[in-house]
């Protein structure tokens, strides 16, 4: 088996095989674990989670970085990608890696799905949002509102047609916000101040509902942490996982 894949066959509860890499000499063990859950339209592969996953392995954490259900190079059907259903996902991938100690890391959507995981999850021990999404229906009605779910696309990708199986999942969760005040783990969050697509808003409501939450807000930096912000992202979250080593 290779270093890249390390649990072999990762499958989700419909079966569907998940697309992941490990970095870091990640393995069965009892170090600490951070899994990368990426956002909506995205995958495992994005600018922000090799670089962290690279920063990571140089502040000495093992990682893994995942494609969800229907997303990159993962098998199912896009159309069913929906927060709900990444939540079970993720459940899954720490199914494989055993019991050790673990930290979740959720951009955007994905900040979202670890939330709803972390609430009532208690095999994780830390959280970290990255411009993480918390009005579900709110951003619905914001990005996607004029269109059409069954014709339009999400952000024009082929690859990405809007559903109404998303949108219905989007509007019945609503919100996360009243979840994070059940998120009792040690908990990081990073916004940029100039993301357009989930407003930092999002993580200032959130973090006054948590228990033990921290938000660091990046002038200048958008949602993907693109160009000069996406290093400093890497950083400040390798240094909190060392603090609270």
């Amino acid at each position: 088996m290779s270093e890249a894949a390390p649990f072999g066959e990762l499958r989700n509860a419909q079966g569907e095989r998940l697309d992941y890499a490990c970095a870091g000499g990640a393995g069965p063990g009892e170090d600490l674990l951070v899994v990368l859950c990426h956002g909506v339209t995205a995958n495992k592969d994005r600018a922000w989670a090799t670089t962290l996953a690279q920063e990571l392995t140089d502040a000495g954490f093992a990682s893994l970085r995942f494609s969800f259900a229907g997303n990159g190079e993962s098998e199912g059907d896009f159309r069913e990608s929906t927060i709900s259903k990444e939540v079970s996902d993720l459940g899954a991938v720490l199914d494989a890696v055993g019991e050790r100690p673990l930290c979740v890391v959720g951009h955007s959507m994905g900040g979202a799905v670890g939330v709803l995981r972390a609430a009532s999850d208690e095999r994780i021990d830390y959280l970290v949002s990255l411009a993480g999404m918390v009005d579900t229906k709110g951003f619905y009605e914001r990005k996607f509102g004029e269109q059409t779910p069954g014709q339009d696309l999400m952000w024009d990708k082929p690859e990405c047609p809007l559903s109404q199986t998303f949108k219905d999942d989007m509007f019945a969760i609503g919100s996360v916000l009243e979840r994070g005040a059940e998120v009792r783990v040690p908990w990081l969050l990073l916004h940029g101040d100039a993301d357009s697509v989930v407003l930092p808003e999002d993580s200032r409501q959130i973090v006054k509902q948590a228990r033990c939450a921290r938000l660091i807000e990046i002038p200048g930096a958008d949602h993907l942490f693109s160009g000069e912000h996406e290093g400093p992202m890497a950083k400040r979250v390798a240094a909190w996982l060392q603090e609270q080593g």
